[in-house]
């Protein structure tokens, strides 16, 4: 085994990590190409990868970020939406003298990849991914929605046609927006989102910042960025930033002009966006991991994703758990509990109101 940094690896080693990936049997999440792990480690400098060698063939690859005190975390951890080692069908190396290699007391995830057996009994809580499956086409996922979310579906559709009628029917959708303009627009409604529901600004974070507009730029056959954009006329109206492969979209940052709100153009915008998916070959999206009344209605199906850590025993790995496990346990205790969560989010909008109000 071998640890460099992601901007070290070779080009056979790379095409080595597609190959595995191809062969994995997972779905094809952009995420876990090896594209995502070289340009987030243009923003995240301390981005390593280890790689497994047998003889002169590269087999194995685990990509991480080293923090202080060895503490490790999944690359672009917090914004990843998958995340996981590389490996070759059989090869299963120890996780915890991986971890001594590698340098780490520990290396944390928050969105495991189904089927990592280099890390089972790590997880220590799973969440369902909702995904949208179009592989028959967008029509035969209108007529699943028809008779799974009618109401939804006729409401959104209903919306879209007033939208068109206040424009004089100039709504267009563009699938794959290469304007940065059009990018900034986004991010600047998604951090307003962000901070009027009580939320962490994701975008006040400048190399989240600097990783979008990188991965926004990026064209390769597993992981390039899409950014979709519904318009009225020249004025965008909502907005969906993510990552597509040739068969998955992983849907990302979406967000939409308020001043449209009552059209709901953020649903309008995701009904053009299976579309359009679905005319490009892709046959899956991923909404990714969390709650929300719009991926019920939308989706199809789940995957499951984890949460958890490896930990080497020693008192890093106790210092781990203490800046961690507390806040982890306490997040999970809210979840479980519907109506303590609905009020924390009530609090957290409350809070957001008087924050917009001074």
């Amino acid at each position: 085994m071998r640890i460099v940094r992601p901007g070290e690896l070779g080009a056979r080693e790379i095409e080595a990590w597609r190959e595995l990936r191809a062969k994995s049997g997972a779905p094809a999440n952009p995420f876990m190409e090896p594209e995502f792990t070289l340009v987030a480690a243009e923003v995240r400098p301390r981005a390593r990868v280890a790689v497994w060698w047998e003889g002169d063939e590269p087999v194995g690859f685990f990509p991480y970020e080293k923090g202080p005190l060895g503490q490790g975390r999944a690359i672009g951890f917090g914004v990843s939406d998958s995340q996981g080692a590389v490996l070759r069908d059989g090869l299963r190396p120890d996780a915890r003298a991986l971890l001594r290699r590698c340098g780490l007391a520990g290396w944390q995830f928050d969105n495991l990849e189904a089927g990592q057996p280099l890390f089972e009994g790590a997880a220590v809580e799973s969440f369902a991914s909702p995904v949208i499956d179009v592989g028959e086409g967008y029509a035969a996922y209108e007529a699943l929605l028809r008779v799974q979310s009618p109401k939804f579906l006729r409401t959104t559709l209903a919306k879209e046609r007033r939208l068109a009628r206040r424009t004089d029917g100039e709504v267009r959708f563009v699938f794959d927006e290469r304007d940065p303009a059009a990018l900034r627009t986004l991010m600047a409604w998604k951090s307003a989102q962000y901070r009027r529901t009580g939320r962490r600004d994701r975008f006040a974070k400048e190399w989240i910042t600097a990783l979008v507009r990188r991965l926004h730029a990026l064209r390769a056959p597993g992981c390039s960025g899409v950014l979709s954009v519904l318009y009225v006329g020249e004025r965008p109206v909502a907005a969906h930033f993510g990552l597509r492969s040739a068969t998955v979209l992983s849907c990302w940052f979406p967000a939409y002009d308020p001043e449209f709100a009552k059209y709901s153009p953020g649903l309008v915008l995701h009904l053009r966006m299976a579309e359009a998916a679905a005319a490009a070959g892709i046959g899956m999206l991923d909404l990714g991991r969390g709650d929300a009344e719009y991926k019920d209605a939308l989706k199809t199906g789940e995957l499951t994703v984890y949460e958890g850590a490896v930990v080497r025993p020693g008192a890093r790995a106790a210092l781990h758990w203490v800046g961690r496990e507390p806040a982890r346990r306490l997040h999970g205790f809210v979840r479980e509990r519907p109506a303590l969560a609905a009020r924390g989010r009530a609090a957290l909008n409350r809070i957001a109101r008087l924050r917009g109000g001074r």
